[in-house]
């Protein structure tokens, strides 16, 4: 808090309010001299009372100081460290006039003493982080935040990678359950695939925007009902994907009471994802299986137990299966689990993935069927509906037929 005073000086009125018979003749003239904090600021550089940086035990924190202006006293003492001239300005006017003969009048510059203001605790920034000084004394609670420089780097981590062993797929296979293959010509069902792949991908995109974590790059597919064609799907699916030039994903084979991915594709047998969830000395990453198709693999079910659902509802599932995508952000992982409306395991693993994909096939799946899945999957963010076994196409989509068109 500062005090304003003016200081009287010979030939002024010393109040307002004073004895008449006190006033000064008529004929001589009126002086106004403003106070000492109207002077000492005057010319006074303000944006030299922003914020100083000062070092702190490694630190930089940001402290602000306030100016503090006393009251000169009407006769200074000593020698004077510096000399302002003042000239008294106009009672009309706000500039400063000059008139003959100013009487000078001495200024004693005061230090200023500390003020010590509160600092916002260190924070680790990041290296765009820059410190923010506050110049405008009016703004000294807005601090900004601190970098520790003793904080360690956060670091990302290795991506897991797969055994380097790959294992060939049966193409005849394939081809006699109606699945997509890789080497083969386009046709209409890798075209309705590359469709519904598509629109997966920029879903899963826009999760990892909005910050959805490794849950963006998973996808469950599910059906209400046994035989409506939800491994068909997840197959292609999985196919589909790994023709992608910038992607790759795993196909996880989720049914655990019915297995069926790895005799689909004709691959051998082994540890899945129930023993790496039994067991904390198995690393799932090691029970992945390699294919020789580009960008494909394929995660058994594992060994069969009563307690499927409790040991996918257990703390350890999360940390198993983010395992899967560690340092992989282009990594997609599909889920082949069972019938939502025959086995629980479907309804515990849409908790840990954002989409998923209800199949229900055209001339079997009834509307309350549909209606009840989509409630056991509740817990799953995006839901969507993929219809199977379509005979006729109202708008006459016939996606295929256009590459064998040479004219």
């Amino acid at each position: 808090m500062t005090e304003q005073r003016k200081i009287i000086l010979p030939g002024t009125d010393p109040s307002p309010g004073a004895d008449p018979g006190d006033q000064i003749p008529a004929e001589r003239p009126r002086k106004v001299v403003r106070s000492s904090v109207e002077r000492a600021v005057e010319g006074f550089d303000l944006s030299r009372l922003g914020g100083i940086m000062l070092p702190t035990e490694g630190r930089q924190r940001v402290v602000m100081r306030e100016l503090s202006i006393e009251t000169l006293p009407d006769e200074p003492q000593g020698p004077t460290p510096a000399q302002v001239t003042i000239e008294p300005a106009s009672p009309q006017t706000t500039t400063a006039s000059a008139p003959e003969a100013p009487a000078p009048i001495d200024l004693v510059a005061q230090p200023v003493p500390p003020v010590t203001a509160a600092v916002a605790p260190p924070v680790v920034a990041t290296p765009a982080a820059s410190h923010a000084v506050v110049t405008a004394p009016a703004a000294a609670s807005a601090l900004a935040p601190v970098a520790d420089a003793d904080a360690p780097l956060q670091l990302a981590e290795a991506p897991v990678r797969f055994r380097e062993t790959r294992h060939e797929v049966d193409r005849k296979r394939m081809r006699e359950q109606g699945l997509i293959v890789p080497e083969g010509t386009v046709t209409g069902l890798m075209e309705e695939f590359r469709i519904v792949k598509r629109q997966l991908l920029l879903q899963a995109m826009e999760l990892r925007r909005a910050g959805a974590g490794p849950a963006a790059q998973r996808v469950l597919i599910c059906s209400p009902l046994p035989g409506e064609g939800k491994t068909y799907c997840a197959t292609n699916l999985a196919l589909a994907i790994a023709a992608e030039k910038e992607s790759e994903v795993v196909l996880v084979d989720a049914d655990f009471a019915k297995p069926s991915i790895l005799s689909t594709l004709g691959l051998p047998g082994g540890p899945g994802l129930m023993d790496a969830l039994t067991d904390p000395a198995i690393d799932v990453a090691d029970c992945v299986v390699g294919t020789d198709i580009p960008g494909l693999w394929v995660l058994p079910a594992g060994n069969a137990t009563n307690s499927d659902t409790e040991y996918l509802a257990s703390s350890r599932t999360r940390a198993v299966i983010d395992r899967l995508t560690v340092g992989a952000p282009h990594r997609i992982v599909i889920f082949d689990s069972p019938p939502a409306l025959a086995a629980s395991p479907a309804a515990e693993l849409a908790k840990y993935v954002g989409q998923a994909v209800v199949v229900a096939r055209a001339d079997r799946t009834g509307q309350s069927a549909l209606e009840d899945a989509i409630a056991l999957l509740s817990s799953c963010p995006n839901i969507q509906l993929l219809l199977n076994a379509v005979r006729f196409s109202p708008s006459g989509r016939r996606f295929g037929s256009y590459y064998g068109y040479r004219g």
